[in-house]
């Protein structure tokens, strides 16, 4: 009997460890969330009805269990042919203003949606920004670094593959060379096709000092070697494990390794007054790997009060100069993002 039960547990492991392989490098990269799902669901069917056949001696009602999972199979397999159909429904219950465009892609759905506050872009249901107050987060999160430095020939983005960020990059005219680094092609068509955010982006994806790689940020900075005067890092909240190994101590370990030993960073770190200590703990991380860091806010009517860091290996100092034609930002300003007021003041945490 023990070992039956011992190997018994070890076909449920191995299937649940295969299974788990399965449905993280294969089935939800190529098939969605949605499909991943109702795929299990056919598969736990398919062996349900192998079932009636397998032990029909011993089951009286074999020919009904049968029925019952024949009616099942077809009913996911109807949903799971209409999955994408029954998606787009329930996104326009979820989203307020009408949906001009949704894709799946092997790394998140992409949602944008229009309406009278204009375009808002949505991953995994996550505002990332909207058109009507998009400049002021990017104004905040490029300029105050690029005033920092004086060396500013060669720029790194990480993230940030709409092109906002690089649009504000290209107002330095003495910038010869922009790398930009996001995991995902269907953010980066999006801002290179779609006419909405080719405008907002103007035309920043094309530019040719703009090269972009399509890559994962961390295993990107691992295998190259070129350092950089200036990186802009622009990734979402760090809401789960994928996106929270970008905000480590070993992540910033690999970026100071590309940064020259003047440049700087600048980190979108979440809201310091909605999440007062995530955004605290970003900038802690960054002072663990030995970065001098300046922490500022800005408010973003579609988000809020919302918290950068400007960090380098150098001596840092509240900014100043910025280029000519923009909407948010000028010296006073800028001056005013760095004073935290007390409610957002630093509390304790670990890195």
């Amino acid at each position: 009997f023990k070992d039956l039960v011992a190997r018994a547990l070890a076909f449920d492991y191995l299937g649940s460890f295969l299974a788990g392989i399965l449905f993280v490098f294969v089935l939800l990269p190529n098939l969605g969330i949605v499909h991943t799902g109702i795929a299990f669901g056919l598969l736990n069917a398919l062996v349900a009805l192998s079932g009636t056949w397998l032990f029909a001696p011993s089951l009286s009602d074999h020919t009904r269990l049968r029925v019952k999972s024949i009616a099942v199979l077809a009913l996911l397999a109807a949903a799971f042919v209409a999955s994408e159909r029954l998606t787009a429904i329930s996104e326009t219950l979820l989203y307020a203003d009408r949906i001009v465009f949704s894709q799946q892609t092997r790394f998140q759905r992409i949602v944008v949606t229009a309406g009278r506050g204009g375009h808002h872009l949505f991953l995994d249901g996550n505002l990332q920004f909207s058109s009507l107050d998009e400049y002021r987060y990017h104004e905040a999160l490029v300029h105050p670094v690029f005033a920092s430095r004086a060396r500013r020939g060669r720029v790194l983005v990480l993230g940030g593959g709409d092109g906002l960020a690089v649009r504000e990059i290209l107002r330095y005219p003495e910038v010869e060379q922009i790398t930009l680094v996001d995991i995902d092609p269907g953010i980066t068509d999006l801002a290179l096709r779609h006419p909405v955010f080719a405008a907002l982006n103007e035309g920043s994806m094309v530019h040719p000092k703009v090269k972009v790689i399509n890559d994962d940020a961390m295993a990107w900075l691992r295998e190259g070697t070129d350092r950089f005067d200036i990186v802009v890092i622009d990734f979402p909240d760090p809401n789960n494990y994928t996106l929270g190994k970008l905000y480590t101590t070993t992540f910033y370990r690999l970026v100071l390794a590309r940064l020259e030993p003047e440049g700087a960073i600048s980190v979108q770190a979440t809201s310091p007054l909605v999440a007062r200590q995530s955004f605290w703990c970003i900038v802690t991380t960054l002072e663990e790997v030995g970065m001098n860091v300046l922490p500022y806010h800005a408010f973003v009517p579609s988000f809020g009060e919302w918290g950068y860091a400007l960090a380098s290996p150098a001596a840092l100092r509240v900014p100043s100069g910025l280029p000519a034609g923009l909407r948010y930002l000028d010296d006073d300003v800028m001056g005013s993002l760095f004073k935290i007021s007390p409610d957002m003041a630093r509390v304790p945490v670990d890195a």
